[in-house]
């Protein structure tokens, strides 16, 4: 068998391996607390107060924002609103001003509470700002919904060669492997129900994954070099051909999770919703009733 048949071949551009996603998800949440420390190093500068003209409009600016943001479920969920423009357009804007407001207003609040009806509106926004970003990240596993996640491992699999159809898989030449993710698969994809269930595929099966990833890497590694030696390959073919056939052990791990954390991230979103909601509107109402206090008192 020649060398070319036993490597897997390179995945598409377009797919990501699980690093790629873990590092811009850690980037995205890195930069919202690197604005928030900067948003609190420029509160104590001194520049202004909550009190002043610079410190009450940048408070408007930041409810004006927040309160904009309520049009984003109007856009979505009711019918006369449905062609006010791209619902993606929408939703990042609803992303970029749920960051922005807040920030606004805890720069304008100078991260101090003055009465109980200041404390309450911002830690009222605070958990709605809070809930929002892991709204985000529950989201984030949901969108492609399940026949996206079941499409891409059936094609990967098909790529590789480890559907029943095709008699010999491009992982062959590390049975080993091909056994492990087999397993893997076998076990992640039996129909599981319960809160457990669920806990299990968010929080533990993760950790599942790069175990399994981690024996999977040391075996293609033991046997690539092998193949090495008998095949004389040069240095770089041999980099080449394991960045390849790691990649590609990613992916099929990646698929696999992404189908068996479906419904766990699902359920986690429908409660996710119940639980904001409610926040939204006493955040609202803190809101009004705060304003009413500062132009009244």
């Amino acid at each position: 068998m020649s060398a070319t048949k036993d490597q897997a071949p390179a995945p598409k551009d377009n797919e990501k391996s699980s690093i790629q996603i873990l590092a811009r998800e850690t980037l995205v949440y890195l930069s919202l607390v690197v604005m928030v420390w900067g948003t609190w190093r420029l509160s104590q500068v001194g520049l202004f107060t909550s009190g002043d003209d610079v410190g009450y409009w940048i408070g408007v600016v930041g409810a004006v924002m927040m309160l904009i943001l309520l049009l984003y479920p109007l856009r979505k969920y009711f019918r006369f609103a449905h062609n006010w423009g791209n619902i993606r357009i929408w939703f990042w804007a609803h992303v970029v001003l749920g960051v922005l407001g807040p920030l606004l207003v805890l720069l304008h609040s100078n991260f101090r509470t003055g009465s109980l009806n200041a404390a309450v509106a911002l830690y009222s926004m605070i958990v709605v700002a809070l809930s929002g970003v892991a709204g985000r990240f529950i989201f984030q596993r949901v969108n492609r919904g399940l026949l996206g996640e079941q499409t891409e491992l059936s094609t990967l699999k098909g790529h590789v060669g480890m559907d029943r159809n095709n008699v010999r898989s491009r992982l062959a030449f590390a049975p080993q492997v091909e056994a492990r993710l087999k397993a893997f698969e076998d076990a992640e994809m039996e129909p599981r129900d319960g809160p457990y269930a669920k806990a299990r595929a968010v929080f533990w099966l993760p950790i599942l994954q790069y175990l399994t990833y981690r024996k999977c890497a040391k075996d293609l590694d033991a046997q690539l070099r092998g193949m090495a030696v008998s095949q004389k390959w040069t240095k770089e073919d041999l980099q080449r051909r394991r960045y390849r056939a790691k990649r590609l052990v990613d992916h099929y791990l990646n698929s696999v999770v992404g189908v068996a954390q479906f419904s766990a991230y699902t359920f986690l979103f429908s409660l996710w919703h119940v639980a904001h909601i409610p926040f939204v509107y006493i955040l609202i109402l803190t809101a009004l009733v705060h304003v009413y206090a500062v132009h009244a008192y």
